[in-house]
């Protein structure tokens, strides 16, 4: 087993060897303790940051005190680590004493959809077990083909996605599954994980209630003679648990959306037009100046420019126009 100057050792020559830390290699890298070979990493440290790096060790005065409150601020940091870790695990604990559920939940994955008017819609899944979140068991996915703002159809075909990599053995499978939704967002939930044979998945619903404030939610199991409401009162830890990873959904789903929405705003509405190339956008861009004016241009002037016939410059006046 490593001690703790190997451990040390291991973190200074990670933290700052690597390419995207070398401009910032300061001067002096005081350390608590005499490392094995250090004479040889501060020669490693002065030749990636170029000029020479000081590795003190053993220091006094205000360079002690430095330590020491690096010492300090690192327990804390450990302590609040491990503290929050003990408060999700606890909560998971109180969420299972509740449920009274066959089997533990220990990991939970929770779906969100997000949109603008239908548009850009973006479904997110965010994973958590009694260590907090997995965020790199996150997902997201765009969601195509269905009629604007149709969330069961966006919530449907997200599951779907996720549950058919799933079968194809990436990732694993869900203690829980928690829906953003109520009775409607269940069902398709339910019928899906029906499609994928997937009994063992317990299906929760948590939804708004008509304030749509926190703690005033409505929650939905699964069961044999259908959904049923459970009661957890507004204090409880474990209603808290659920409304954070609620909440990790939604910020999820909202982020990615709005990546989604940035980029197909920068996107040319030219590049969209039928039969209009580069080339030709080019040419009409450079004649106009600019998309506004080809938008103000009439059919006319837009057939005068160089590669653009009269159909085309139909096909491009009505397109502008009719979006």
């Amino acid at each position: 087993a490593e001690n703790s100057t190997d451990i040390l050792y291991a973190f200074v020559s990670q933290n700052y060897l690597s390419d995207d830390k070398a401009a910032n290699i300061p001067a002096e890298i005081i350390v608590p303790s005499v490392l094995e070979g250090a004479e040889g990493l501060q020669e490693a440290l002065s030749y990636v940051a170029g000029r020479k790096v000081k590795l003190s060790q053993r220091v006094r005065g205000h360079r002690a005190k430095w330590l020491s409150l690096a010492k300090t601020n690192a327990a804390q940091s450990l302590q609040a680590h491990l503290s929050d870790k003990q408060n999700i695990l606890n909560r998971f604990n109180i969420l299972n004493d509740i449920l009274k559920l066959d089997s533990q939940i220990i990991r939970i994955e929770c779906f969100d959809i997000s949109h603008t008017a239908g548009e850009s819609t973006i479904a997110s899944c965010v994973v958590f077990d009694e260590h907090g979140a997995v965020k790199t068991d996150y997902r997201r996915f765009n969601i195509k083909d269905i009629t604007l703002g149709d969330d069961y159809g966006a919530m449907e075909q997200a599951l779907e996605r996720r549950f058919s990599r799933l079968s194809k053995g990436e990732g694993k499978i869900p203690d829980m599954l928690l829906i953003d939704g109520g009775k409607g967002q269940l069902t398709q939930a339910k019928r899906v994980l029906e499609k994928f044979s997937l009994p063992e998945v317990s299906l929760l619903g948590i939804a708004k209630g008509v304030s749509r404030r926190a703690g005033q939610e409505t929650l939905y199991i699964d069961t044999e003679v259908g959904f049923r409401e459970v009661a957890i009162p507004s204090e409880s830890p474990g209603l808290h648990l659920l409304q954070q990873i609620r909440d990790e959904a939604h910020r999820f789903a909202i982020t990615g959306h709005r990546q989604r929405r940035a980029k197909a705003r920068k996107k040319s509405v030219l590049e969209e037009i039928p039969g209009l190339g580069p080339k030709r956008r080019r040419e009409l861009l450079k004649h106009f100046g600019g998309q506004q004016e080809i938008r103000n241009a009439s059919e006319a002037d837009i057939a005068k420019v160089i590669g653009i016939s009269k159909k085309l410059a139909e096909t491009i006046y009505a397109y502008l126009h009719n979006n």
